[in-house]
C-alpha cells in the first residue's frame, strides 16, 4: 500500500472522531511525527546537499528545481502549520470553532496539488523523493482536514444519519 494512503481501520477512526478528539489520537500521532520529520529532513537537504545538487545542474533544470523545492517548502509549512493547530486544540490551547475556520484551514491547495513542473525527472533523485513524499502527506492532510471539518462526501452509515437528521428537522 502507497503510504499516502489510508488504511481502512485508519478511516474508521477518522469516522468516529470530532474535531475535538482527533488530535489524541494514534494516527494524528503517527501523521505529526512523520509531519515533523519529514519538514526537519528537507530543511537538511534544501540548506545542505540540496544546495550542492542545484549547482551542477543545467539552466533549464536549475529553474525548475528552484520552483520544486518551493512547491515542497509551501507544502511542508501548510501541512506542519494545520498539524499544529489540531494539537493546540488538543492541548486546549485554542478552540475547535477557530480551529476549523479558514484561516486555520490547510491552504495553497493550488500550488500544493498542483502538476510538477516539466522535467521533474531531471531533477536529482533527493528532491523527486521529498516531493513524492510531501505530496502524500499534503494529500492525507488534504483529505483529513475535509472529513474533520465537513467538505469530505460522507460514507455509509454517517451519511444515513445525517439525511434522517434532516429529515426531521433536527
Amino acid at each position: 500500500m502507497p503510504e499516502g494512503d489510508f488504511q481502512q481501520s485508519d478511516t474508521q477512526q477518522i469516522d468516529a472522531l470530532t474535531a475535538d478528539g482527533f488530535a489524541g489520537s494514534v494516527l494524528f500521532e503517527k501523521t505529526f511525527d512523520e509531519g515533523m520529520a519529514l519538514v526537519e529532513e528537507t530543511a537538511r537537504y534544501l540548506d545542505g546537499r540540496g544546495r550542492e545538487d542545484s549547482r551542477g545542474l543545467p539552466r533549464k533544470a536549475a529553474v525548475l528545481y528552484a520552483g520544486e523545492s518551493m512547491r515542497v517548502t509551501t507544502r511542508l509549512m501548510q501541512a506542519a502549520s494545520w498539524l499544529l493547530v489540531q494539537r493546540a486544540v488538543h492541548d486546549g490551547e485554542m478552540e475547535a470553532d477557530a480551529a476549523a475556520s479558514a484561516r486555520y484551514r490547510l491552504g495553497s491547495k493550488e500550488i500544493c496539488l498542483g502538476q510538477a513542473g516539466e522535467g521533474v525527472e531531471s531533477l536529482p533523485p533527493a528532491l523527486r523523493d521529498l516531493l513524492e513524499r510531501s505530496d502524500n502527506l499534503y494529500r492525507r492532510i488534504a483529505r483529513l482536514d475535509a472529513i474533520l471539518f465537513g467538505d469530505a462526501v460522507l460514507s455509509g452509515a454517517r451519511a444515513q444519519q445525517d439525511a434522517l437528521a434532516r429529515a426531521f428537522g433536527q
